[in-house]
């Protein structure tokens, strides 16, 4: 997509630091009987609600709507995710987003475009949930399709979501994602890094909002802080916060795939990110997927970091 495609100019409202479109409210392509049966699904350990997927959030366009993973709890009960907070008001708990798919925007938000900086643009598409495969307490999957402002789809995906038990104090979040190019050609997924931004800012992938009052910490098996660990391709990343009530919880992230970054931030708000696109495109090459695994350990209380690679051996080896 050129730089000089259908620039938007839509009324704004201050929400926090950012300028974010009036809410036009979105109709995607299903029934009003299937939209209420698909709204919302829990995921449950031990008996335990432990996180809701939204599956047709009811957003602006321009906020990226996606299927994504909020609330997320511990299982004693901490929030750890947060969702449309007003800093970013496109940032949706846990979900998988890009901002720059072929030049469709299916993050949300602001784009960065090269040599002008973060524009609003009539450039968003959708991630939009197509059919059902199975159901079940702490097992979800389905298909979606990545589509551009027109509607054309980009990519389609085939979508696993699971919760396990790992101990009494915590659990598995695994998220399973095949991308397939929907067009006949090779899709290019790209970042604000990419497209020029400097600084580090290579984010798009599996994205985590975590929810925390103070700033969090954040460490690898052998960096601390975020400037440390963002950009790094260590194992895993630990993110140790306290959430609204004082609850203290650590996540700790698994699944950079080849040529995947993390993305990390503690500062200026809770979130880290596999970055797909950290300091290069990524390609989605027609008729070869992309696989993605990316699993969460959701823990009560801090880990000590020394207990971390213990912890992240899944009972039974599988």
């Amino acid at each position: 997509m050129t730089a000089d495609r259908r620039a938007a100019a839509p009324h704004r409202a201050a929400v926090g630091r950012e300028d974010v479109p009036v809410i036009v409210r979105q109709t995607q392509d299903a029934g009003p009987a299937e939209v209420a049966r698909d709204a919302e699904e829990r995921l449950v350990v031990a008996g335990v609600e432990v996180a809701r997927y939204v599956v047709r959030p009811d957003l602006d366009p321009r906020h990226g709507p996606r299927p994504h993973l909020h609330p997320v709890r511990t299982r004693a009960g901490t929030p750890v995710t947060d969702a449309s907070p007003a800093d970013h008001v496109w940032h949706l708990g846990a979900s998988l987003a890009v901002q720059d798919v072929d030049g469709a925007n299916l993050w949300g938000g602001r784009t960065y475009v090269r040599d002008l900086g973060y524009t609003w643009r009539d450039d968003h598409g959708v991630i939009a949930h197509t059919g059902w495969r199975a159901r079940a307490a702490d097992r979800l999957e389905h298909d979606l399709d990545w589509r551009d402002r027109d509607g054309r789809t980009l990519l389609r995906e085939h979508r696993t979501v699971t919760a396990a038990p790992a101990g009494e104090d915590a659990w598995w979040l695994d998220l399973s994602a095949t991308l397939s190019s929907a067009t006949g050609a090779d899709v290019h997924l790209g970042s604000p890094a990419t497209n020029g931004r400097p600084g580090g800012a290579g984010y798009g992938g599996f994205f985590w909002r975590a929810a925390a009052t103070g700033e969090p910490r954040v460490h690898t098996a052998d960096a601390v802080g975020e400037e440390a660990v963002n950009g790094s391709a260590a194992p895993w990343l630990a993110l140790l916060g306290t959430g609204p009530g004082g609850g203290a919880y650590t996540l700790v992230f698994t699944g950079l795939g080849p040529g995947d970054r993390w993305f990390v931030r503690t500062t200026v708000y809770p979130g880290v990110c596999v970055a797909y696109a950290f300091d290069r495109p990524a390609v989605v090459a027609a008729g070869r997927p992309r696989r993605n695994r990316h699993r969460v350990l959701v823990a009560d209380g801090h880990l000590d970091p020394a207990d971390v690679p213990a912890r992240l051996v899944p009972v039974g080896g599988a």
